[in-house]
């Protein structure tokens, strides 16, 4: 009978701790699910702030029409991306043709002193700090979500009930790693 409560007692613990680790990492997989969606909120806020960029330069630079089509072309890879490696190739797409967009500003005093053009420069610059706070947040569960998975014992859940881990969003450009000089 002892033997009996010690097995149904040892059980018990044993079911618990599977229970406790499955919710665990459904927990994670939905943190992921979410900080994934807070990217794409962003990146969607950027794409719809871009068409009103690109307008502001056109009445200036209308001769750049390869720099404006390559920002076109950029933002609507990005909103057709899908998957975070589709995402991550699609940023790197569109970090060069905006970079390409401000240096064609940069030759046009009076679109870089244009009111409409200034806000929507800083506007974008605000959207893109809150992509980067949403990429670090999304890495980090990320992060936590492939350590559950590959953790003894955990990993033994995860593997029962199909976890899988998740890509990171990091860069692969080595030059956007790379510290801006500034000459005066």
């Amino acid at each position: 009978m002892t033997a009996l409560i010690i097995l149904i007692v040892v059980l018990a613990i044993v079911a618990f701790y599977f229970i406790s680790v499955y919710n665990t990492l459904v927990t994670l997989k939905n943190k992921v699910q979410e900080a994934w969606s807070s990217i794409d909120v962003m990146l969607k806020k950027r794409n719809d702030l871009i068409p009103n960029l690109i307008e502001t330069v056109k009445g200036y630079a209308a001769h750049e029409r390869n720099t404006l089509d390559n920002v076109t072309q950029a933002r609507a890879q990005s909103v057709n991306a899908k998957t975070v490696g589709e995402q991550k190739a699609a940023e790197e797409n569109m970090n060069k043709a905006m970079m390409n967009l401000f240096a064609v500003a940069e030759q046009y005093p009076d679109l870089k002193a244009n009111t409409n053009f200034i806000n929507l420069q800083q506007e974008l610059s605000a959207i893109e700090g809150d992509i980067e706070k949403s990429r670090r947040y999304y890495n980090g569960t990320a992060r936590d979500n492939n350590i559950a998975i590959e953790s003894f014992p955990s990993n033994i859940v995860a593997n029962m009930f199909q976890f899988n881990k998740v890509e990171f969003f990091e860069l692969s450009n080595e030059s956007e790693r790379e510290v801006p000089k500034v000459k005066f």
